[in-house]
């Protein structure tokens, strides 16, 4: 790898780690010519499927979209970076894992909004109305009712699947 620093061409690992729950390594390395060190990242690239939009147009999955997205559900509420950043790993990793070239928007909005549920539940409303294209006052009213009725995410996770993940993959 070229030194950021002096361009030369040739430089050395000095030390790989892996990082972000092992789905990256971190390494640092030197350059030989200016002794100049600094890390990089290397991290697998798969190919995201396409998304089908409701019109039926196909397009290129872009994460900085769903970032805005909920970002913009997320506005002025007490959500950390770090549970922004983790939700979109759980959404990424949903769409490698369903193998196909094309996923329906709808599949990928539910993904949010079960997201959203829970981390936020006034953002999870936000979204929801807009997702839902709410028409009145009693949508939001359902909405929320729903929302009530919903486990959360402890009690989510502390129930076991009715299906085990391998058998459901191989269907």
């Amino acid at each position: 790898m070229q030194c950021p620093f002096c361009k030369a061409p040739d430089t050395r690992v000095i030390d790989s780690r892996l990082a972000e729950d092992g789905t990256q390594v971190r390494r640092r390395r030197e350059c030989e010519k200016c002794s100049g060190r600094f890390t990089t990242f290397e991290k697998a690239q798969v190919a995201m499927p396409y998304v089908v939009k409701r019109d039926g147009v196909n397009e290129p999955f872009e994460e900085d979209k769903l970032r805005k997205g909920l970002q913009i559900a997320l506005y002025k509420r007490p959500v950390s970076a770090e549970a922004i950043d983790h939700a979109i790993e759980n959404i990424l990793r949903k769409l490698r894992q369903t193998g196909e070239r094309e996923v329906a928007s709808h599949r990928i909005g539910e993904w949010v909004m079960q997201e959203l549920h829970d981390l936020d539940h006034v953002a999870y409303v936000r979204f929801a109305s807009i997702y839902r294209s709410f028409e009145d006052v009693n949508a939001f009213r359902e909405e929320i009712e729903r929302l009530q009725k919903m486990p959360s995410a402890e009690a989510r996770k502390s129930q076991l699947p009715l299906i085990d993940e391998p058998e459901r993959r191989r269907k």
